[in-house]
C-alpha cells in the first residue's frame, strides 16, 4: 500500500480554515492501483513502442529508419553518407543520433546480423560475429536500401497501411509495411520488454514462402515438410530435432541447437573454424578455450589464433602430434560455446497486443493481414479507375456534340461561369465539367476521342476485375501466392545453415587426460610442496628449504593420482597431483596453504598420496585410542576441493599414517610402556570423526607419547611387547633399543 499527500487547489478565503485543517494529511491508496495508473502505462509503452516487433517483422525503430531512407530516394539512387540518413531519421525517431546508428549497423549488409540484410552498406559496419570489431562513426560510412526493400513498400503510396502523425506532428509516417512476404520469420528479432521478452529466430525465405503457398492451400499441411528449420546468417550446424521444431512450430517456444562448422588441415594439424553459433561470438570461445587450458581441462592444443579477414570468420586452433581432431572438436563443443542454444520465444504484437505464435499461427496471422493490404491496394486502384471512368463518362457525353460544347464556353462570358452552363447544357456534374473545361482545343480530335472510348471500354474491364477480386477471397489469396513466388525467384537463396543429427552427438563422459609418469613429492614442515621428476632429481638432489624450515615427508608416486593434506584445524584439502606443475630440487615449491585456499591459522600435519583410494587413514590419539578410517571415506563425486571433518577432535591427535593394508605399529606412552600390535585387530569405521577403539590403557597422569611403523625385523626385536589383543597396558621399555632410533612413518 502507498500513500500520497492530498493534493486540492487554493482554497477559496471563506474554506481557508478548512483548508488549514486538512493541510498535511495522508489519504491511502491500494498498491496495485497505483501500479495500474503509474507503472502499467510505462510497461506496455516499452513493450508496444520499442521492444516488440510487429506482424510486419520490424520495431519502431526499424521502420522509422528504412522508411526515412525510402522518402530520401535511397531505394533507387546511389549510395549517402550514414550521417545524413540518421540525421533525417531523427524527425521521426527523436532518441539520439547513436541509437538510430546502431539500428542501421544492425540492418546492413556489412554487419551480417540479418539473414536477408535491408540496407546495403559502404565501410565497416563491424561484425555481428565478433565483440570487438566495432563499426566506424556514421561520418565514414555509406548506405542505401537493398532491392529486397522493393517487397517493404511496393504499394506502400495505395492505403495499403494505415499512416500516423510523427512524433512533432509535421508529418506522417506507417504504422506497419505492406511486406509482400512474412518478413517476421525471414530475419532474427531480439526484445527485451518489461516483464517478458521476445526471441524470433530466422527462416529461409524460400522455405518460408513455399510454407505459406502451402499453408494458404491446405491449413492442414505439415510446416516441416517445407520448412526444415531455422537458417542463422552465420551458417554453422543445426540439430534436427523434429519433436522440438514441432513443439516450435506449434507453440513459438522452444529452443534449437547450434553447433560450429570446422575444417581440418591435415599437414599444418590445425583446426579451423569457418562457422559459429549465431548466440556467441569469437572473443568467447577464445576466452573459454584459454581458460579450460589453464585449468589443464584441454592438454591436446598448442596454440588458438584469430585468423578472421576479409574472407570471413576463422579460428585456427593447432594442435598436438597424435590428437583426433574429431574426437577433440566434439571435447570442444561440450565445454565450449562452440555448441549452444538458440531458445525461442516467439512473442509478436498483433494489434497492439503481445502475443505468442508459433509458425502456424504467424503465417495465418501474416496472410490475414496481407489479405488486408491487397484489399486496401485493389480498392484504391477501384477508386481511382472509377474515378477515371467517371470523368471520361462525362467526357463522352460533350463528344457527341463537340461543337454545342464549344458555343457554351465560347458565349460564356466569366470564367466561373463555364463550368456551370457546361453541367446544365450536358447534365454532367461539377468533377465532369471542371475536367471537360481544362482539355485543350487541339486534343479534340478524332484520334483523341477514339482513344477516350477505347480507354474507357478498357476502364470498364479492369473496374469489373477488381470488383471480382474484392468478392472473391479465393482470388485474394492467388495473388499472394503470385507475389510469394515472384519473392522466391527474386531473392531466395540456398540455406546457410545445415543439419547434424542426434547419432552426431558424443554422449560419453568427458575424461580428462592426465600424462602418467613417475615423480616424487616433497612437503616441508612450512607447507611447501615440490613435485620433481627421476630425471631431474637424479641431477640435483640436495633439496632447497627456507631458512628454519625441513622435509616432513617424501613419497614416490605417480603423476595421476591424487594428493590429500590433513591440516591441523580437522580439515582436508584435495588436488589432482597434475595440477602441481614439475618443479626442481633448487626451487622452494608451490606453497600450498594458498595454492589451495587454507583457512587462516591451519597448518599441514600429513600428507596423503592415493590413485584409487584404496586402504585406510589411521589416527592415534592422545587418551589411548585409535581409529582406522577406510580412504574411500574420502572418495566424492563431484571433486570437492575441501572436506570439513577429516578426523576426530575429541582428542589431542599424535600421529596419523595412511596405510594400503594392515601392518604392525608400537604405541609408546608417556609412563614409559609400550604396546606392539597389528591394525588388523581394530575394527574399521565408516565416519570420519570417530575415535575409534581404546588400543592402550593408560594409568593416571599418562598420555600417548609417539607411534612408531615396525618392520617384520623391528617386530621380533619388540616381540615382548607384542599383543594379540587390545587394549592393554602394554609393557615397560626396559634393556631395549630405543624405540626413538626406530623409523617413523
Amino acid at each position: 500500500m502507498t500513500r500520497k499527500k492530498k493534493v486540492s487547489n487554493t482554497p477559496a478565503a471563506a474554506n481557508i480554515d478548512a483548508y488549514i485543517a486538512g493541510a498535511g494529511k495522508i489519504e491511502q491508496e491500494e498498491i496495485v492501483d497505483t501500479l495500474d495508473k503509474n507503472y502499467m502505462p510505462y510497461a506496455m509503452s516499452v513493450i508496444v513502442s520499442r521492444a516488440f516487433p510487429e506482424i510486419d517483422g520490424f520495431k519502431p525503430s526499424h521502420r522509422k529508419l528504412l522508411y526515412t531512407m525510402y522518402k530520401m530516394g535511397l531505394l533507387t539512387g546511389g549510395l549517402t553518407k550514414s550521417a545524413n540518413i540518421v540525421g533525417q531519421t531523427m524527425r521521426l525517431n527523436p532518441h539520439g543520433d547513436s541509437a538510430i546508428y546502431e539500428t542501421m549497423v544492425r540492418l546492413a549488409r556489412g554487419n551480417e546480423t540479418l539473414l536477408h540484410p535491408y540496407v546495403q552498406s559502404k565501410g565497416n559496419f563491424g561484425k555481428a560475429y565478433s565483440r570487438d570489431m566495432a563499426y566506424a562513426a556514421s561520418r565514414y560510412t555509406e548506405a542505401k536500401l537493398d532491392p529486397i526493400c522493393n517487397e517493404l513498400f511496393r504499394d506502400i503510396d495505395k492505403n495499403t497501411v494505415d499512416f500516423v502523425p510523427n512524433y512533432d506532428n509535421t508529418m506522417l509516417e506507417p504504422t506497419l509495411f505492406p511486406a509482400t512476404f512474412p518478413s517476421i520469420l525471414v530475419n532474427n528479432n531480439v526484445g527485451i520488454g518489461v516483464s517478458m521478452a521476445s526471441a524470433v529466430c530466422s527462416f529461409n525465405l524460400t522455405e518460408v514462402c513455399e510454407t505459406t503457398i502451402a499453408l494458404i492451400k491446405n491449413p492442414a499441411h505439415n510446416a516441416l515438410d517445407t520448412l526444415k528449420g531455422p537458417d542463422f546468417p552465420g551458417g554453422g550446424l543445426l540439430l534436427w530435432d523434429e519433436k522440438e521444431l514441432g513443439e516450435i512450430y506449434k507453440t513459438g517456444r522452444g529452443s534449437v541447437k547450434l553447433r560450429a562448422k570446422y575444417n581440418y588441415d591435415k599437414e599444418a594439424r590445425c583446426l579451423e573454424i569457418l562457422e559459429i553459433p549465431a548466440t556467441t561470438t569469437i572473443e568467447a570461445i577464445k576466452e573459454k578455450m584459454i581458460a579450460l587450458i589453464k585449468a589443464g581441462k584441454i592438454k591436446e592444443i598448442n596454440d588458438i589464433r584469430d585468423e578472421t579477414d576479409i574472407n570471413g570468420l576463422k579460428i585456427g586452433i593447432d594442435i598436438k602430434k597424435g590428437v583426433d581432431p574429431d574426437a577433440l572438436m566434439q571435447k570442444l563443443y561440450k565445454l565450449t560455446p562452440l555448441q549452444d542454444s538458440y531458445s525461442c520465444n516467439f512473442n509478436i504484437l498483433v494489434h497492439g497486443y503481445p502475443k505468442v505464435m508459433g509458425v502456424y499461427d504467424i503465417i495465418k496471422e501474416w496472410t490475414k493481414f496481407r489479405t488486408e493490404c491487397i484489399k486496401r491496394r485493389t480498392k484504391f486502384d477501384l477508386d481511382k479507375k472509377e474515378a477515371k471512368l467517371h470523368l471520361l463518362d462525362g467526357l463522352s457525353k460533350i463528344l457527341l456534340d463537340i461543337d454545342k460544347a464549344i458555343g457554351i464556353i465560347r458565349e460564356t462570358e466569366k470564367d466561373e461561369e463555364v463550368i456551370p452552363n457546361l453541367m446544365a447544357g450536358f447534365e454532367i456534374d461539377e468533377i465532369q465539367a471542371d475536367y471537360i473545361a481544362e482539355i485543350k482545343l487541339r486534343n479534340l480530335n478524332k484520334r483523341y476521342i477514339l482513344d477516350r472510348l477505347e480507354e474507357s471500354e478498357k476502364l470498364e474491364k479492369e473496374i469489373n476485375e477488381l470488383k471480382s477480386i474484392l468478392d472473391d477471397d479465393k482470388k485474394v489469396k492467388n495473388i499472394i501466392i503470385t507475389e510469394l513466388k515472384d519473392v522466391i525467384k527474386k531473392y531466395g537463396e540456398p540455406r546457410k545453415t545445415q543439419f547434424f543429427y542426434p547419432e552426431d552427438i558424443d554422449t560419453s563422459k568427458i575424461e580428462e587426460t592426465v600424462p602418467e609418469y613417475p615423480c616424487t613429492i616433497f612437503l616441508s614442515k612450512s607447507g611447501y610442496f615440490k613435485k620433481i621428476t627421476p630425471q631431474s632429481l637424479r641431477m640435483a638432489s640436495e633439496q632447497k628449504y627456507k631458512e628454519g624450515d625441513d622435509l616432513l615427508q617424501q613419497l614416490e608416486t605417480n603423476n595421476n593420482s591424487d594428493v590429500l593434506f590433513f591440516t591441523s584445524a580437522q580439515q582436508v584439502y584435495k588436488s589432482k597431483l597434475s595440477a602441481f606443475e614439475d618443479t626442481k630440487a633448487s626451487l622452494l615449491g608451490d606453497y600450498v596453504p594458498a595454492k589451495l585456499a587454507f583457512d587462516s591459522d591451519e597448518d599441514i600435519v600429513y600428507m596423503a598420496n592415493t590413485a584409487d583410494y584404496s586402504g585406510y587413514m589411521i589416527y592415534i590419539f592422545e587418551n589411548g585410542k585409535i581409529a582406522k578410517v577406510p580412504m574411500n571415506s574420502y572418495e566424492t563425486k563431484t571433486n570437492r576441493k575441501k572436506l570439513n571433518n577429516a578426523y576426530s577432535d575429541k582428542s589431542k591427535l599424535i600421529r596419523m599414517f595412511y596405510i594400503l593394508a594392515d601392518t604392525d605399529i608400537m604405541i609408546k606412552s608417556t609412563n614409559g610402556r609400550a604396546i606392539v600390535f597389528n591394525t588388523s585387530a581394530i575394527s574399521e569405521k565408516s565416519s570420519r570423526t570417530t575415535q575409534g577403539v581404546q588400543a592402550i590403557t593408560l594409568k593416571a597422569k599418562s598420555a600417548v607419547e609417539d607411534v612408531f611403523i615396525l618392520t617384520e625385523e623391528q617386530k621380533k626385536e619388540y616381540a615382548k611387547f607384542v599383543v594379540k589383543n587390545v587394549p592393554s597396558a602394554g609393557s615397560f621399555l626396559r634393556n631395549v633399543a630405543d624405540p626413538e632410533q626406530l623409523t617413523l612413518f
